[in-house]
Parts: structure tokens; C-alpha cells; sequence
């Protein structure tokens, strides 16, 4: 990160959204020939076979340039879609899709989300459908907010099949009737291809590009989300504490009131303050890994809490970075970027508020069990 990839990012500050795609295909020839290349990956598939815990170090690091993750292709969605297809994927399906993905060769894109009243934070309200027609199925409906969607080669797409089931198609972004209508002009614009709304319109794909079984979409979506949500925090992370260290390298330097900021009480205290979200943060990583890794405990539950916790204290590590540099911390380049780019975090992969909602609901109804210990999670 220090030695090739933060020096490239001064070729990445255009209005566009993601890096050219020769900057891209640079920093992924770099990273592979540093054997760093999709490090969540098998190594069948080129990569390094990483347990959950051993990426939240790699993946940490990798955060600490927005270019990072894109380097060594552990980048959302990509990634997160990459870890579902090694788990659920038919090997016919790991051979068309997985394995160029993993190699850095193709994009994809993972499309659930739709525009009200469709499904956001509550996937039960999924308005787009997909029914039997010969040899296949007929998928219909309005996606938004799709990160990558445009240039994707293909998206993961989470279509209802059933009054009460949903199913996931792998479906070729060339499909008749898949359209790319539009990128929205968001805030963040890190991820390559933006954030796209996708119609789907009488899109027809076979019964040999259904993800996993017919029905049982939403219970994929949590083999994904959950450690999509954590590998999320560990790039933040990186981040935020690459944030952390500019801010205290402005404070060393910077004179002020006759005396070195960082000398300042007033100064100090951010400075604590962001030292402790860093630690805090990576300690509920590191252990929500290791529940992911291990099985022992409620992976779904642990990564509600860490997504509420690393997305708030990284908002307020380079929000305090920010204060503590000053004019310097409203440049676009580095700090005014991370603003932008972190601040969506609270937004998705669940809201905040829906992920409190769904945590303070768990640990109540544990509490109501007949069963119920004293301890509420360990």
C-alpha cells in the first residue's frame, strides 16, 4: 500500500466514478505479481485461502488507500459476491463466473435493493419477480443503487419466486431485457461503475443459472451479508486509521499558540478519541471473525453490531482528522475524499437504525427465553 498503490492515487481524483480502467488493471498486475492478488480466495481459484481472521488483517491494510481493495480484488461487491459463489456456485457456474472474477477479469454486480416501496433495508419487501417459462425462468422488475452495476459482466439477482421464497439468478449483463438505465450521482465514487439502477424486463436466463435452490434467496443473502458486512469494517478500518496517522503527523508538525498541536489538550483529546474507535474497532472485527471462523456464536447478530460500531467510530476518526488539520483536512485529496466515501457506510449493507433494531430485538427475546442466562452474547 505505502510503496505502489498510495503514490497511484493522484491519478484517481477526476469527477468519474472508479478508477480508469488502466489504473485498475495496473494495481491488479501489481498486487498478482506480489501474490497478493483476491487473498480471500482458494488458492485453485489464485488466491491465498485466507480464513476470516486472517483478512481482517489483509483487508485492513489493503483500506488504507481507497485504491487498496481494488488492487488485490477484495473490493465490494465483488468480493463479497466471490466468497458466496466459492461456497454456493455449481462448478459449472465457479468455471463461467467465479473464476474470471477472481482472476480480476470481468466485474459483477449485486442487485437486491430496489426503489420504494421496494425492498432496501427489508428484503421481504422485494417487488421484483421472476416465474417459470419454458427451459427457464422470466425476470422482471427495477433495481437501484447497484454498486458496479454499470460495465458489470454479470449480477447476482435476488427476484421473488414464491409467496414466500426469493431466488437468486446469475444473469449475463448482455441478457435481453437487462438494462443498465442509469448511474446516480452519489457522494462516493470509489467503486468502478458507480451505483446503477437496472431494469429488468421479460430477462430470460436458464435453470443452470440459478444460484443455490429456487427459493431459498434470503437465506443466501445472509451467507453473504454477514461477512460481506465485516469485510466491509476491516477496509474502513484501514482507512480510519490511515486518517488517524495523518492527522498526528499534521499535529507533530503544525505550531500553534506557541506550542506543537499535538501538545494542546483540545487536540490530544481527539487524538485519544480516535486512537480508541481504531482498537475498539479492531477488536470486534478480530472477535467477530473468529465467530464467522469458528462457528461459535451468531454470525449474523455479531456483524449487525460490528457494522454499527466501525462505520460510526471511522465517521468520527476522519471527521476528527479533519478538525485537527484544518484547511489542510477540506482538501479533496486525501481527507475531503474519505469524507465522502465513509459517510454512505451508515447507509448500506442495512441501515444503522434497522441493524439497532434488529440487535436490541434479538437480545430481548433471548432474555424472555426460559433458558436465558445471565450473559446476553458470548
Amino acid at each position: 500500500m505505502r510503496d505502489v498503490v498510495i503514490p497511484l492515487e493522484v491519478r484517481d481524483l477526476g469527477p468519474e466514478h472508479g478508477p480508469a480502467d488502466d489504473l485498475r488493471a495496473e494495481l491488479q498486475s501489481a498486487a498478482k505479481a506480489a501474490g497478493l492478488l483476491a487473498p480471500h480466495m482458494s488458492p485453485k481459484l489464485g488466491g491465498l485461502g485466507l480464513d476470516v481472521r486472517g483478512q481482517s488483517v489483509v483487508f485492513e491494510e489493503a483500506g488504507r488507500s481507497l485504491l487498496g481493495p481494488l488492487a488485490l480484488n477484495c473490493a465490494a461487491p465483488d468480493e463479497g459476491n466471490m466468497a458466496m459463489l466459492q461456497k454456493i456456485a455449481t462448478p459449472e457456474q465457479v468455471e463461467r463466473f467465479l473464476a474470471p472474477l477472481a482472476a480480476g477479469d470481468t466485474r459483477s454486480a449485486f442487485a437486491m435493493t430496489e426503489p420504494a416501496p421496494g425492498a432496501g433495508s427489508d428484503p421481504s419487501m422485494l417487488r421484483t419477480v421472476a416465474h417459470r417459462v419454458d427451459g427457464g425462468w422470466s425476470i422482471s422488475g427495477e433495481k437501484w443503487f447497484i454498486t458496479g452495476g454499470e460495465g458489470a459482466a454479470f449480477a447476482i439477482v435476488m427476484a421473488k419466486t414464491s409467496e414466500q421464497g426469493a431466488t437468486m439468478f446469475l444473469v449475463d449483463a448482455d441478457t435481453p431485457g437487462y438494462t443498465v438505465a442509469e448511474r446516480l450521482d452519489t457522494v462516493d465514487r470509489i467503486s468502478p461503475g458507480g451505483h446503477a439502477r437496472i431494469v429488468l424486463h421479460d430477462v430470460r436466463v436458464q435453470d443452470d443459472e440459478v444460484l443455490g435452490a429456487v427459493d431459498e434467496g434470503f437465506k443466501y443473502a445472509q451467507v453473504r451479508l454477514a461477512p460481506a458486512r465485516l469485510t466491509h469494517c476491516m477496509r474502513w478500518l484501514g482507512l480510519g486509521a490511515r486518517a488517524l496517522d495523518i492527522a498526528i503527523d499534521h499535529a507533530n508538525r503544525r505550531e500553534a499558540f506557541g506550542a506543537k498541536l499535538a501538545d494542546l489538550g483540545l487536540a490530544q483529546r481527539l487524538i485519544a478519541d480516535s486512537l480508541i474507535d481504531v482498537e475498539t474497532s479492531r477488536a470486534i472485527i478480530q472477535r467477530t471473525a473468529w465467530i464467522l471462523d469458528t462457528g461459535n456464536g451468531n454470525p449474523t447478530h455479531a456483524s449487525s453490531i460490528a457494522k454499527v460500531h466501525v462505520s460510526e467510530a471511522v465517521g468520527r476518526i476522519v471527521d476528527n482528522a479533519v478538525q485537527l488539520c484544518g484547511a489542510m483536512g477540506i482538501l479533496e485529496h486525501p481527507l475531503g475524499r474519505m469524507v465522502a466515501e465513509v459517510r454512505p457506510f451508515r447507509i448500506y449493507d442495512g441501515s444503522n437504525e434497522t441493524h439497532r433494531w434488529s440487535i436490541a430485538r434479538r437480545v430481548a427475546r433471548r432474555r424472555q427465553a426460559p433458558t436465558a442466562s445471565e450473559t446476553i452474547e458470548r
